[in-house]
């Protein structure tokens, strides 16, 4: 039966400012909330009275590393609302940006954000002495995913070249052919990437609950399909509100959202456990090594499967190159007949699926806007993990305690604010 006093202040490796607090006394849990603290960012205001060309380019900075999916997001969502019918050019090469940028975002949580938690380090500089060759080989695979999207998009993030119905540049057939020849020669960069998260020790923790993402007949789905969930089934993303049902909390600035339970969680193992059968064949196998079977009911995971996608991301990159490659690239009428409506356009970004939501008036001017991000549908599930988490490891060391709370929300990769704050831990 024991108190615990434990204060951990700016804790880095989230995007955001969250706290954790706990409150044990003689052994009985009084307290144990994960607060949202960051400032609402009005972001659905500032498009109102902003034409269809502008939306994606505003809407991609609310995030600097889901840039990319806010803007196809959004550029889904303008499409809808004003009966744009794109080209399969056009989401060939959107599908391929989606996939540089899950790369991206993959190789900066699992190596940078997660792994240093694993052995003990307080971030990545550490590392940088002692585990040198890993920090390259962590910087070369993020290169390659930055000049990917560079490539398809005009630009590492924020991407420019991508509007409405189609691209305003489109890539060349020479830069095309020299990031298939580098996505080719990263294996052994992913190989040694398994090897080295086969020997982290992954937290035995596990609640079930609902996962939702998109899914397609087509593919793995990141660029476009249904919502699926594993408790409800499947439906329209126009139908998004009445799966997310947001609503507010005193604790948080953000709101929570759920479905047929009290919180779901989206990202790559909700995605997993939605899509799996769709991984590419060493996807596949890189997941069996991992010791990644459905369903996985355990948060810490979501790390190794955003490896697991990393894979996936490098072997679908290659092919969907290749018919790129196949079918040439041609340039296309992008005009479009402005009419008044409203359309909903969803994407799974590597934080989860993701919802924009615009209505315009007959001259393309945006009137009203939604939007719901990955890490707000997480709240609630985070919150939930914590209530259960705690209980087990009350028999811990302090700041074995402390380290299992902050990797539990590590593990979710929140992007509470779309940068890298803080995450303040307080047990009274």
């Amino acid at each position: 039966m024991k108190n615990i006093n434990v204060n951990v202040e700016h804790v880095t490796r989230v995007e955001g400012h969250g706290n954790i607090v706990v409150n044990v006394k003689e052994g009985k849990i009084e307290e144990c909330k994960w607060e949202v603290v960051e400032a609402p960012r009005f972001f659905e205001a500032f498009v109102r009275g902003r034409t269809y060309l502008e939306v994606s380019h505003i809407t991609s900075r609310i995030c600097g590393i889901c840039s990319i999916g806010h803007t196809l997001c959004s550029l889904q969502a303008t499409e809808a609302a004003l009966g744009v019918k794109i080209s399969e050019q056009t989401r060939l090469l959107r599908r391929i940006l989606i996939q540089g940028e899950n790369l991206q975002s993959h190789v900066l949580h699992s190596y940078f954000l997660a792994a240093p938690d694993f052995v003990g380090a307080p971030s990545v500089f550490p590392l940088v002495k002692t585990h040198p060759e890993v920090v390259v080989r962590a910087l070369r695979m993020k290169k390659l995913a930055n000049d990917l999207c560079d490539v398809f998009g005009g630009r590492t993030v924020h991407p420019i070249t991508p509007t409405v119905n189609g691209f305003t540049k489109l890539p060349e057939i020479n830069e095309i052919k020299g990031i298939r020849k580098r996505l080719v020669d990263a294996s052994p960069d992913l190989e040694a990437t398994l090897a080295l998260f086969q020997t982290l020790q992954i937290p035995p923790f596990e609640r079930e609950t609902e996962y939702i993402s998109l899914k397609s007949k087509e593919e793995y789905a990141l660029y476009d399909g249904v919502i699926a969930s594993t408790d409800a089934g499947t439906t329209p993303v126009a139908n998004y509100r009445n799966w997310t049902n947001e609503y507010l909390v005193p604790h948080s600035t953000a709101k929570y959202a759920k479905n047929v339970r009290d919180s779901y969680m989206v990202g790559a193992l909700a995605r997993f456990n939605n899509n799996h059968d769709q991984l590419s064949p060493r996807a596949k196998e890189a997941a069996a090594a991992l010791g990644l079977k459905t369903p996985c009911y355990n948060p810490f995971m979501n790390t190794v499967v955003q490896v697991v996608e990393a894979v996936h991301a490098v072997d679908e990159s290659i092919r969907l190159i290749d018919e790129v490659l196949d079918k040439g690239l041609k340039e296309e009428d992008r005009r479009i007949l402005l009419k008044a409506g409203k359309g909903v356009g969803a994407v799974d970004v590597p934080r989860g699926i993701l919802f924009h939501d615009y209505t315009y008036d007959k001259n393309g001017i945006c009137r009203e806007a939604n939007c719901i991000i990955p890490t707000n549908q997480n709240h609630a599930n985070i919150q939930k993990d914590m209530e259960a988490l705690l209980p087990q490891i009350l028999n811990q060391p302090q700041d074995e305690i402390r380290l299992k709370l902050e990797m539990l929300v590590r593990a979710y990769d929140p992007c509470i604010s779309c940068s890298t704050h803080l995450l303040k831990v307080k047990f009274v």
